[in-house]
């Protein structure tokens, strides 16, 4: 993840700030984008894939973006389902950053 450049506060209740990573990102703390997903998921193929606990939606802004844009498509493509499995993974085994090569092995390129 990209070193944090500034805070902003959040553009929905205007009272929590938000680390903001680049100026495109829309200002949104974790409370109000809870609040915004927190809508319950009815299609069957993907209430299955969507149903996991609270704790890792508030630990991932990946996730919550993934089930804000199937609340609002209403489907999700098979790239964003295949890497939404694995970040999951990831967060339940408690790796939050996965590299090929250790970070003092990769090679900078010429």
């Amino acid at each position: 993840m990209p070193l944090p450049r500034f805070k902003q506060r959040c553009a929905i209740c205007k009272k929590n700030m938000v680390v903001m990573y680049s100026s495109r990102q829309f200002p949104i703390c974790v409370q109000c984008h809870m609040k915004r997903i927190s809508d319950p998921v009815t299609d069957p193929k993907y209430k299955a894939l969507l149903d996991i606990p609270n704790d890792l939606y508030e630990k991932s802004q990946f996730l919550r973006n993934i089930k804000e844009a199937f609340l609002r498509f209403g489907s999700l493509t098979e790239n964003q389902v295949s890497t939404f499995k694995k970040a999951v993974d990831d967060l339940k085994k408690g790796r939050e950053e996965t590299d090929s090569k250790p970070k003092d092995q990769l090679v900078k390129s010429k």
